[in-house]
């Protein structure tokens, strides 16, 4: 099947960024999300078609109370990948993070709106799937089907969907490196002739080499140092100290109020005409 998603312009790329970290930043508010929608569309750029794309997902969002249904039926304006993000973060039995996905959607469409690389951004996907133990099997079909990557890449990802796991994912690209090319044929006087369509650079080969049999995070380290892709954000934990403070403030009352009941019963009892209601 085909990829459906299309290259967008660099505008398109820039304010789906932005709606992303809006979204994110009024998420921990408690702001309904229908609302960051409305407020959005009317803070976007009104030439790119992200307003257009806003009101269709508010209008599905009011009918099904989710959003990557729309995102998955705006298939050419939105990619797999950020459609299936979407997906895992409003899974009712998932534990991946709303505000964690909407973290790594915004730095993505950062990085595609500057100058990325297929490597780079392949990594970085890569990584947000690792990182958060999302699935692989869907998570790398998503992923083959945008259209940055070519037929090469998206052949490729397909076949790593079948090996991570068996592979490691420092072999798979070390294969596929410019560095395995040439160790393999460093005693031949004629260039090389590569078998398999070269997809990683010296660099990228030398640094999988190096990591081949280590945790893979210090690969995703090691590539995103070198390659200049973006990190994959963590996401901070909730702070849990203004709830628990406003728990704890509630007891008070109550025993305070408790209190001042038992001294009332002590003094010859308790006037019950504070509590009637006025008429």
């Amino acid at each position: 099947m085909p990829p459906t998603t299309t290259m967008l312009q660099r505008d398109e790329y820039i304010e789906q960024a932005y709606f992303f970290q809006i979204l994110g930043e009024r998420l921990p508010q408690d702001i309904p999300i229908q609302d960051i929608l409305e407020q959005v569309r009317d803070e976007t750029l009104a030439t790119t078609k992200l307003p257009i794309a806003l009101d269709y997902m508010l209008a599905e969002l009011c009918s099904t109370g989710v959003l990557s249904p729309a995102m998955e039926q705006l298939s050419h304006y939105f990619t797999p990948f950020q459609t299936h993000l979407m997906h895992e973060a409003e899974r009712d039995d998932g534990k991946f993070d709303l505000r964690a996905a909407v973290k790594i959607l915004q730095r993505e469409a950062e990085y595609r709106a500057d100058e990325p690389s297929r490597a780079g951004l392949f990594l970085y996907q890569l990584e947000s799937i690792c990182h958060n133990n999302l699935p692989y099997d869907s998570g790398l079909f998503a992923m083959s089907e945008d259209a940055f990557y070519d037929d090469h890449w998206q052949q490729w990802i397909l076949i790593v969907r079948r090996q991570i796991g068996i592979i490691e994912i420092a072999d798979l690209i070390f294969s596929r490196s410019w560095h395995y090319i040439n160790l393999r044929n460093r005693h031949q006087t004629q260039p090389p002739n590569p078998e398999q369509t070269v997809l990683f650079g010296e660099k990228e080969g030398r640094i999988a080499l190096a990591n081949s049999g280590k945790d893979p995070l210090f690969l995703f380290a090691s590539l995103q140092r070198h390659l200049g892709y973006p990190k994959v954000p963590r996401p901070k934990p909730i702070d849990e100290t203004k709830n628990v403070l406003a728990v704890l403030q509630q007891k008070l009352d109550q025993l305070s109020i408790r209190t001042k009941l038992l001294e009332d019963e002590s003094r010859g009892g308790i006037d019950l005409t504070q509590y009637y209601k006025k008429p």
